[in-house]
């Protein structure tokens, strides 16, 4: 008669340990992911896709505005003081210009600085940065002629260089009125 050999229980084996400790993983990574895509929702996400829509053509309203009152802009950026400088040129002067300079990825990021017109140089503009600048950005200066508000908007590189706005056609307006 043969002899029957006991066989040893299933958690004295290699295997089944390590096929639970991979889904122990699985299972507390996923966890660990949902937690923080609850806790840090992505900025960047528009939840009403109509609206911001309807934000584009009032924004190339402006922008058509500023391109027949044919506005062009130099921008400077000290760095060391955060002096900001734009020189204006066109057929509009305003007391104080609003300017944007808004990061494509990080909102906290965003800077806006007031400029108010020097009273001893036509068209030159003077503000202060609370802080440095540097990188990619989107420059948006805004400003208001009779009751309209006017856009220049660009994407541009900050830095020591001096920056030009208004020297882009503007394709998007030009197409809406063919």
């Amino acid at each position: 008669m043969p002899v029957a050999t006991a066989a040893s229980p299933w958690y004295r084996y290699l295997w089944p340990w390590i096929i639970i400790a991979i889904l122990t993983c699985s299972v507390t990574l996923s966890l660990s992911m949902v937690f923080i895509a609850v806790s840090h929702p992505d900025p960047l996400v528009t939840d009403n896709y109509y609206e911001a829509g309807k934000g584009i053509n009032r924004s190339l309203n402006r922008e058509v505005l500023a391109q027949s009152l044919n506005l062009h802009a130099r921008l400077n950026v000290d760095e060391l003081t955060g002096e900001v400088g734009l020189h204006l040129s066109g057929n509009s002067s305003p007391e104080r210009l609003e300017l944007n300079l808004i990061s494509p990825t990080r909102p906290d990021s965003d800077r806006r600085v007031f400029l108010t017109r020097s009273p001893s140089e036509p068209g030159r503009y003077i503000g202060q940065l609370p802080d440095r600048v540097e990188g990619r950005r989107f420059v948006e200066l805004l400003g208001i002629e009779g009751d309209q508000t006017w856009r220049l908007f660009e994407e541009e590189q900050i830095g020591a260089d001096e920056l030009t706005l208004g020297d882009e056609p503007l394709q998007a307006a030009q197409r809406r009125k063919d």
